[in-house]
């Protein structure tokens, strides 16, 4: 076919009346957003061990953060509200594992230890030597 023919026939496919259609093609894939950091994750509480078996702290160290009583208080270590026990004195810290005999009253206890009344319970428990002990302490056994 000849230039003009096929010109011809275009024009004829064309009317006046008709506008003339062109289609544009978009992207057909959609940009994806960041799925890392997405709402509803709440940042991790890092609870735990704070201080190792062996190491000297100061008064007022958290010792460890807890949720629920895995660590007990020994020598010389406070229980806060929220479980987080800390050094009352400077001193080396002290971890033991002893059986312990709750206080049932407390509600904590009660919460963590429900139904198991009468039982041996193996907790391990924070204890902070004082350095300059005066008398106070004689360390007889070391686990």
């Amino acid at each position: 076919m000849s230039f003009n023919i096929m010109q011809k026939l275009t024009m004829q496919c064309l009317k006046a009346d008709q506008p003339l259609m062109t289609t544009v093609r978009n992207a057909s894939k959609k940009t994806g957003g960041s799925t890392r950091n997405k709402k509803g994750h709440a940042r991790p509480k890092h609870r735990g061990w704070r201080v190792q078996d062996g190491h000297h702290v100061s008064e007022g160290t958290i010792l460890a953060t807890q949720l629920t009583t895995r660590f007990h208080p020994g020598l010389n270590v406070g229980f806060g509200r929220n479980g987080t026990l800390f050094a009352m004195e400077h001193g080396k810290v002290y971890v033991t594992c002893e059986a312990i005999d709750p206080n049932w009253d407390h509600t904590w206890i009660q919460r963590n230890y429900a139904g198991r009344q009468g039982q041996n319970i193996y907790k391990k428990f924070f204890n902070v030597v004082p350095e300059n002990q005066h008398q106070r302490f004689r360390l007889v056994e070391e686990i």
